[in-house]
Formats: C-alpha cells, sequence, structure tokens
C-alpha cells in the first residue's frame, strides 16, 4: 500500500469539501478549486478528515492513489494559506515592474519583455530585483515562477538571470589568460 495515500488528510476549520461524483471540490477563505478524481479511486470524507482508498491493486491504480492523495492535500492547503515562489533578478539593469496585470520585465534585451499573469495569480515586485508570485494552485504557481525565470536562465559565468530565492548556481571559470 502506499505510504503517502493511506495518511488521512485533515480538514482545516472554515474548509468546505464537496464530492459530486467524480468530481471533488474544495472551498475555503482563498477560493475554490476543484479536481476530477481518476476512476478506481474512491474518497471518504468524514469525520473532518479525507481517506483516499483504491479499488483495486493495478499498477496504474496504484501510482495514482499516492497522487491523488498529494493533489487533494495540496488543494486544502491552497485554499487555506496559499502559496508563493519567490524569485530574484541578478544583473546589471535588470529588473520588474508590475503595471495592473502585465509583468515587464527589463532582462538586457533590446526590447523589454511583457509576460500577462493568468487568472487566479497575484505577483508582488517587492523591489526591482524581487519577484513574489502567490496564489492558491500550487501548479499554476510553480508554472507562472517557471515561465518568467525562462526568460533569462541564469547563466554560469557571471549568474546574471532569474533565479529562485535560494537556488545555487553552478559557476564556471572563463577563459584562462595564458
Amino acid at each position: 500500500m502506499s505510504r503517502i495515500g493511506k495518511v488521512p488528510i485533515p480538514i482545516p476549520e472554515g474548509v468546505e469539501v464537496k464530492l459530486q461524483g467524480p468530481t471533488l471540490e474544495v472551498k475555503g477563505p482563498k477560493g475554490t478549486l476543484t479536481h476530477t478524481i481518476p476512476e478506481g479511486i474512491i474518497l471518504q470524507i468524514e469525520d473532518g478528515m479525507i481517506q483516499v482508498r483504491r479499488s483495486s491493486d493495478t499498477k496504474r491504480i496504484h501510482s495514482l492513489h499516492g497522487l491523488t492523495r498529494t493533489l487533494i492535500s495540496n488543494m486544502v492547503t491552497g485554499v487555506t494559506q496559499g502559496f508563493e515562489k519567490r524569485l530574484e533578478i541578478v544583473g546589471i539593469g535588470y529588473r520588474a515592474n508590475l503595471q495592473g496585470r502585465t509583468l515587464q520585465l527589463s532582462l538586457g534585451y533590446s526590447h523589454p519583455v511583457n509576460y500577462t499573469l493568468p487568472e487566479g495569480i497575484e505577483v508582488v515586485v517587492e523591489a526591482q530585483t524581487r519577484i513574489t508570485v502567490k496564489g492558491i494552485d500550487k501548479q499554476k504557481v510553480g508554472q507562472v515562477a517557471a515561465e518568467i525565470r525562462g526568460f533569462r536562465k541564469p547563466e554560469p559565468y557571471k549568474g546574471k538571470g532569474i533565479r529562485y530565492v535560494g537556488e545555487e548556481i553552478r559557476r564556471k571559470a572563463g577563459k584562462a589568460k595564458g
């Protein structure tokens, strides 16, 4: 049995969980998330806990057991606390600016890079070189942070570019003078 899958998920105060057919809806103070439960996975909601079980031991259902439990757990965490990813911009003249729902990045190109934020995602530009991506959907927050980082990945010689806070960049030695 899946070690992750058999751990029950506690439902915190103020969170409402509804199961309508294969669709699970989690509603909390920060918003609402929905997920379609795959065939072969059974949910039991009782005593303030969500228990994820599987109907058989086939390889496919076995692999979906822990995944489904983690996705539901992330939904509950998202509607109560939310998720965030922090990015920092390193490089002379590199900066970020937020104009409405558009993130404008100056990254050393001949033109500014404009990124329109998707629904459900909030971006805070703390300083011109620090960006925080916030939202209730963990996958969407990570995807938006990865797309922003992808505009100018950190390069290995000087370390310039957009990186996650705390990310370690392997540095290479430059040309040897000879």
